[in-house]
């Protein structure tokens, strides 16, 4: 694809995507400030995004960290290809499934890892998947190396009706309850870009039509039972959340 069509798609991900996180650039800069904290003084730092998509937090890390070597990890060949065509040329890309063992190797990064991160992907994994993700994770990471997800995860009833009524609320203060949706976008790529590729990735992604749904307390659980002596949130606003975990 192209570089100025592949930047339009891009640019029209993140605006449906801020229909449903209306603080997702904040949600980015905490990302960015747990992952700065976490590799202070590493020459560098090697950092993998999981579930990249179409590359917009790796874009953002970066910027901010222009020293790390980045790699960002898919199993979507249509959204690698906007990354690959969009983003950054210091950020390689990698095709894998993350619920199929080996996508660690897929990676080639020398060395133990110092962060791994994830935006709005790990909560269509299965619980076990996750589990075995976050296994994999915790054994690539040095210790003292982070895990930063940032996704919605839901609270307990009563609490979540009310995550809930805060999210859309802010929705609407932010002006962003308008904005295209994410089957709307897909439909849209998928008309224009027509292609193999396309076709290859609705097969493999766009079929998603349920969440795992796990609460807060059971993702910390997942990840300490994973191998991270400590794992909680550390942004919050409704049921989004940017939870870390620490090798």
């Amino acid at each position: 694809m192209d570089t100025i069509t592949a930047r339009k798609w891009l640019d029209r991900w993140d605006t449906q995507q801020e229909r449903y996180i209306p603080d997702r650039e904040e949600r980015f800069r905490v990302v960015v400030d747990v992952v700065k904290a976490a590799t202070d003084g590493v020459a560098k730092p090697k950092i993998v995004d999981i579930g990249c998509g179409p590359g917009s937090l790796g874009e953002r890390l970066a910027g901010a960290l222009p020293h790390a070597e980045i790699v960002g990890v898919d199993a979507d060949p249509l959204l690698l290809d906007l990354a690959a065509s969009a983003a950054r040329a210091d950020i390689r890309f990698v095709r894998a499934h993350l619920n199929e063992p080996g996508w660690d190797a897929a990676v080639a990064l020398d060395g133990p890892w110092d962060a791994v991160v994830s935006s709005t992907a790990l909560h269509w994994l299965a619980p076990d998947d996750l589990a075995k993700v976050f296994a994999t994770a915790a054994s690539r990471l040095r210790p003292g190396g982070v895990l930063v997800n940032a996704d919605h995860m839901v609270l307990t009833e009563p609490l979540q009706q009310y995550a809930k009524v805060v999210r859309e609320a802010r929705t609407d203060r932010a002006g962003v309850v308008d904005n295209e949706d994410w089957r709307s976008w897909w439909d849209a790529v998928l008309a224009d870009v027509g292609d193999d590729l396309a076709r290859e990735h609705s097969a493999v992604a766009i079929s998603h039509d349920s969440s795992s749904d796990l609460t807060v307390g059971q993702y910390a659980d997942l990840l300490t039972g994973a191998g991270f002596s400590a794992a909680g949130p550390v942004w919050q606003f409704g049921d989004d959340h940017v939870m870390v975990a620490v090798r």
